[in-house]
């Protein structure tokens, strides 16, 4: 009789688990913000958040190519978000981040971003007309319940985009 009742504990237990899964489903994207922009992106595509560290310079790039970041003896090549989309530079203080977005897809990247927003639930989120004249890897627009305009960024889009990739001048 024992055995039912572990079995059952065990059930229970494997249930509550799995219905905890769809919640961490439903919070399933990273707010982040860039220039006065706020951008979304999936949890498995957000990868690992970071303080700014010391950044190496690199020459004959573009200015919106920010430098290398040494993280835990891996070499990143950190893009200034904001300055790649033609907006204002990425101020580097106390709030500004790296998030590392590439590790999934085999490339050490990063994009310098003004502060994390932390977790959205997608339920929370309602889908707006979106810029006619976003790039690709801008995939699509959101509103929040505070009315705050949200878009979602596709890093597998970004990895695949000409500019983004050719960081030389």
């Amino acid at each position: 009789m024992a055995r039912k009742s572990s079995l059952r504990e065990f059930q229970a237990h494997l249930a509550a688990r799995l219905s905890g899964m769809d919640e961490q489903r439903a919070a399933g994207l990273l707010g982040f913000q860039s220039g006065a922009d706020r951008w979304l992106v999936g949890l498995p595509d957000s990868g690992e958040i970071v303080p700014l560290p010391l950044l190496t310079d690199v020459p004959m790039t573009k200015p919106w190519f920010a430098g290398i970041a040494n993280i835990r003896g891996n070499l990143y090549s950190v893009t200034d978000f904001s300055a790649f989309r033609q907006k204002e530079a990425t101020p580097r203080n106390a709030s500004s981040r790296l998030l590392l977005i590439g590790t999934r897809h085999g490339n050490n990247a990063a994009l310098l971003v003004n502060r994390i927003l932390g977790l959205r639930n997608v339920d929370d989120l309602t889908p707006t007309r979106g810029d006619p004249d976003a790039p690709s890897w801008a995939d699509g627009a959101y509103t929040d319940r505070e009315g705050q305009r949200w878009r979602m960024l596709s890093v597998r889009r970004l990895f695949s985009d000409e500019a983004f990739m050719d960081i030389g001048t």
